[in-house]
């Protein structure tokens, strides 16, 4: 298993998730709630994978373009980060990235408790979403490691805009029947948060991922267990029935 990176100092800074007002994901008791997740950086590790894969490209395709750089922009689309890096050669370098990405899964590992945290989810009634920019052909080899029910996937290759675009988010709630305020997100990418922002949908930094919190201050969770935080506040709130309380 790969254990998370210690905090920088900007997330550090931010709030922790215990510290941060509830979310109103939580608001009314009783409602349907739903929790999303990307995949890279917050459900698996990963980096191996992507950092293999890139190499590949850069062999093949004679690219001089770090890996540094291309992480950087994890979160979108694929052919948005090869117009940003500035590659020519878009789909051939995303032929080898694939094929890279596909040889190498079996470098992917968990993060420590988070299929734990999952099914924790599930037997409180939760419905589970994953919104990612990894195409569905590597995404659900991945997903299938983790052996939980997920009730939606939303990647690039279904209907509307790729984040920062609020639509995977919004079409993933259509699916599960969720409401926008009764979900959150956990990203660990400035455009999961912007993506968030944007649809409504309450968001939580995963400071074991890739990315920085980013200003203003967003809730954090250190750790998947970090969590189950949702679950216990879930829990404290007790909906007032009409009629007597006695």
């Amino acid at each position: 298993m790969t254990t998370s990176p210690v905090p920088t100092a900007s997330e550090q800074s931010s709030a922790p998730l215990h510290h941060r007002p509830k979310p109103s994901a939580l608001q009314p008791p009783g409602a349907e709630r739903a929790l999303l997740l990307d995949l890279d950086g917050v459900l698996l590790d990963t980096r191996p994978v992507m950092h293999e894969a890139w190499r590949k490209v850069q062999e093949d395709h004679g690219l001089a373009i770090p890996f540094a750089a291309y992480e950087a922009l994890l979160g979108r689309e694929f052919s948005d980060i090869m117009e940003r890096l500035g590659v020519v050669d878009a789909d051939g370098v995303h032929r080898t990235y694939g094929a890279g990405s596909t040889a190498a899964a079996h470098l992917a590992q968990e993060f420590i408790g988070i299929t734990d945290v999952l099914h924790a989810f599930v037997a409180a009634g939760w419905r589970l979403g994953v919104v990612t920019s990894k195409h569905v052909d590597r995404a659900a080899p991945l997903l299938a490691q983790l052996g939980c029910p997920f009730g939606t996937v939303r990647t690039p290759a279904g209907s509307g805009r790729s984040k920062p675009a609020p639509d995977p988010l919004l079409l993933a709630l259509v699916d599960l029947g969720v409401d926008p305020a009764s979900a959150v997100y956990i990203g660990d990418m400035p455009v999961d948060r912007e993506a968030a922002t944007r649809a409504g949908v309450p968001y939580i930094h995963a400071a074991w991922g890739y990315g920085e919190p980013g200003s203003p201050a967003v809730a954090v969770a250190q750790s998947p267990t970090d969590l189950l935080d949702l679950l216990h506040q879930a829990t404290a709130c007790t909906p007032i029935v009409e009629g007597s309380l006695a």
